[in-house]
């Protein structure tokens, strides 16, 4: 037997403003549950926010950034591009010049909670931090599969139905609960 790589991305540009960051809040959040990675939310979320913050405060010549999640080989990938060329550096609380401060530490908090990060210049065209979270082994990857609703009133899933000359499928199908589509790009 063969097996793929199973890939999915995601991506979107913005400009780091407080009200946009809630904004990619929500739509990791959706993302990562349309890919059956619910375990990897509020991680995901903390660490993008943690680096669009860094991005809004102190991003030149502009906070034009994009953000990019990806799944890949069991691993998602959290990035952030931005116009800035200056390298973040991570400050410790014993490192910091007043440790009751109540910012400068983001990055200490992404690297205590991801598997790895990581900034990397990109010329003249500003540079990049990620960080990488891994997925819980038991996590299914793909779409979910579409759920029915049986006689006993939960949820079952849909058999294969065969076709005839139509008048059978449809018999099949009635009163079965309709596929919802996700508004966001998968």
């Amino acid at each position: 037997m063969i097996s793929q790589a199973i890939s999915r991305q995601c991506a979107l540009e913005l400009q780091a403003l407080p009200s946009r960051i809630g904004q990619v809040r929500r739509i990791v959040s959706a993302q990562l549950r349309y890919w059956n990675l619910d375990p990897l939310i509020e991680k995901a979320v903390l660490g993008v926010t943690e680096l669009l913050t860094n991005v809004h405060r102190h991003a030149r010549p502009d906070k034009v950034c994009t953000v990019e999640i990806e799944f890949l080989l069991d691993r998602l990938t959290v990035s952030v591009h931005d116009h800035d060329p200056r390298l973040p550096a991570v400050v410790h609380l014993q490192e910091g010049p007043d440790p009751l401060a109540t910012s400068g530490r983001g990055l200490a908090l992404i690297e205590a909670v991801s598997e790895s990060w990581g900034a990397s210049p990109r010329g003249d065209t500003g540079k990049v931090v990620w960080f990488t979270l891994p997925a819980p082994s038991a996590t299914p990857v793909g779409i979910p599969a579409v759920p029915a609703y049986g006689a006993a009133g939960g949820a079952a899933f849909m058999e294969p139905v065969p076709f005839g000359d139509g008048t059978e499928a449809a018999d099949s199908v009635r009163g079965q609960v309709a596929a919802a589509r996700s508004a966001v790009a998968g």
